[in-house]
């Protein structure tokens, strides 16, 4: 995907010079290896700072919550699906915003990567649907496929679902993927094999709060975890505290998720918090036939009242 970034800088170049945006959102080159950084442009002669490669994982939509510029942004499927969420809660409008489209082949996942090599990595680059990893006493090539992150490889929603400007074709949509074997794994298990499972999940959790600050839809402007009348949540490492900020956390996810990753991506620890919005988002889609921010035509399920609703429950 590295062969985007000519496309992306002529996009954003032309949108600042005839005036269309007052500031690009997109990524930089990072200090360190597979760590690119977003970043905002405001000029035209800046445009040359922009690249896009399979290091690109974090989810943009984060840093539209209620600006007031006209902005163009850069954005993959998941991405684009989270601005589609934030149109619908009004934390932004359609008509501020120019969408570089950026059909995704998937981000690599540098822990997995980090994993394979004892010595310190010192150059990542792509070639050709090969990964090249240069460092102190190794110079590798691996498969992209083999070094996706997981949510990457059980994407079934790589292109954008709106756009203005496309940086690249369009890729064609993986088909016949499994997204939901592990959640039904855990849906099969007894109370007692669920309660020791997310134990062991979550007994490395520091509390840092990166996966809430990392995701574009915790935007609140006091979180539950900071409330104090009432306190919902205490402020300890007891694993009551922690299992009720990561179930509650996911809940206000629920039908708006678009699993971009960016919440595990951002754990320090490697915590795979993704089991619980992807239980969520499956019974969604079981239950509602709904996947978040397909379109900005249909409000999610959790906000719609329907007066011939079958249930019986809020008559």
């Amino acid at each position: 995907m590295s062969e985007y970034t000519e496309s992306i800088r002529e996009i954003a170049k032309r949108l600042l010079e005839t005036c269309s945006v007052e500031m690009i959102i997109g990524f930089r080159k990072g200090t360190v290896p597979m760590m690119n950084e977003p970043h905002v442009i405001r000029n035209a002669r800046d445009t040359g700072d922009l690249v896009w490669d399979s290091n690109c994982g974090i989810n943009l939509a984060n840093y539209l919550t209620d600006r007031k510029e006209n902005i163009g942004i850069l954005a993959k499927g998941c991405d684009s699906r989270n601005i589609v969420t934030h149109i619908l809660e009004n934390k932004i409008k359609r008509e501020q915003l120019v969408i570089i489209g950026v059909p995704c082949k998937g981000m690599i996942d540098k822990r997995k990567i980090t994993r394979m090599f004892n010595g310190e990595i010192l150059e990542v680059l792509e070639d050709n649907g090969q990964i090249l990893i240069r460092g102190n006493g190794f110079d590798t090539r691996l498969d992209k496929a083999d070094v996706l992150q997981e949510n990457c490889a059980l994407c079934t929603h790589r292109n954008p679902v709106i756009y203005d400007e496309l940086a690249a074709e369009l890729v064609g949509e993986q088909e016949d993927i499994d997204r939901y074997e592990d959640v039904r794994k855990l849906e099969a298990m007894t109370t007692e094999e669920k309660w020791a499972y997310f134990d062991d999940l979550l007994k490395e959790c520091i509390r840092c709060y990166a996966c809430k600050n990392a995701c574009p839809l915790c935007y609140c402007p006091t979180c539950f975890v900071d409330e104090s009348k009432p306190q919902w949540v205490g402020k300890s490492q007891d694993a009551i505290d922690i299992r009720t900020f990561h179930f509650l956390r996911a809940f206000h996810c629920a039908g708006r998720c678009t699993d971009c990753g960016a919440c595990q991506r951002a754990c320090p620890v490697g915590i795979n918090m993704r089991v619980f919005t992807k239980k969520l988002e499956k019974d969604c889609l079981d239950l509602f036939d709904w996947e978040a921010g397909m379109s900005l035509e249909s409000r999610p399920p959790l906000d719609v009242y329907r007066p011939d609703d079958p249930d019986k429950f809020i008559k």
